[in-house]
């Protein structure tokens, strides 16, 4: 495997490409791999071109993309990652577009154990907090400025349990080691219903929006695919999945 494909590597739905097809290479945000899976299937379908996804935080993304990774096009989940790009050189002008808008959840794998007004969050019933870092994810950012609005920044600190990427602090939740986590809403939704656990729907007042941007990177080997690709997000049957797994559209 590539140096650069550190976190996750996975080939979706591989198919039997026609002559001319094409191969995309996708860095993609960890909050986005579930909507990703079923737009990838269907774009193979549709178009024959194979999509090849890495996951991670928008910020190991951004520093992979740095160091040369081989990348054709990059999900990001906010909008200044692939707008630094652009203009560092490193993404092509013009083709930088929102196409999710995420939406923040505090969440626990115990039913009943989440209110639906967040009190939860100021009791003494819980040991940790999972979060994704702020300083590599915009949901963990968004996470640090709920609890900062809240005022509960610095009464909290000795419970935050901090994970590399969004995928992360869910993880932390699920296995138990922390009772609740600041997660993408997506993590928890399909078919536009959220499917386990308690959660709350934080108010979007609480933190700034995240507008989740995608952009065509200069050095794509496939730029025909790879603008395919990115041409098939923007469709109605891409906004469909997009919807059902708990996002805004822009």
């Amino acid at each position: 495997m590539h140096k650069y494909n550190l976190l996750v590597a996975v080939l979706f739905g591989a198919i039997i490409s026609p002559a001319g097809a094409g191969e995309v290479n996708v860095a993609v945000a960890a909050n986005f791999a579930a909507p990703m899976e079923q737009i990838v299937t269907l774009f193979q379908k549709q178009s024959g071109h194979r999509v090849k996804v890495s996951l991670g935080s928008s910020g190991k993304l951004y520093a992979q993309i740095k160091e040369g990774a081989p990348f054709d096009a990059f999900l990001a989940a906010d909008e200044k990652t692939p707008e630094r790009l652009e203009q560092e050189g490193q993404a092509v002008d013009h083709t930088r577009f929102v196409y999710a808008v995420g939406k923040l959840a505090l969440w626990s794998a115990k039913p009943g154990f989440v209110d639906d007004r967040g009190a939860v969050l100021g009791g003494g019933s819980y040991r940790k907090l999972a979060y994704a870092d702020p300083k590599l994810a915009p949901y963990g950012l968004a996470a640090q400025q709920t609890l900062q609005n809240l005022g509960l920044w610095d009464s909290l600190q000795s419970k935050l349990v901090t994970g590399e990427s969004i995928a992360q602090a869910y993880q932390f939740a699920a296995t138990g080691n922390a009772e609740l986590a600041f997660i993408a809403l997506s993590q928890i939704s399909k078919d536009g219903k959220v499917t386990e656990g308690s959660w709350w729907l934080v108010p979007e007042n609480l933190y700034q929006p995240i507008r989740q941007s995608a952009v065509l990177l200069s050095g794509a080997k496939d730029p025909v695919a790879a603008r395919a690709f990115l041409d098939y997000l923007k469709s109605q049957q891409a906004a469909g999945v997009i919807r059902d797994f708990g996002y805004g559209l822009p």
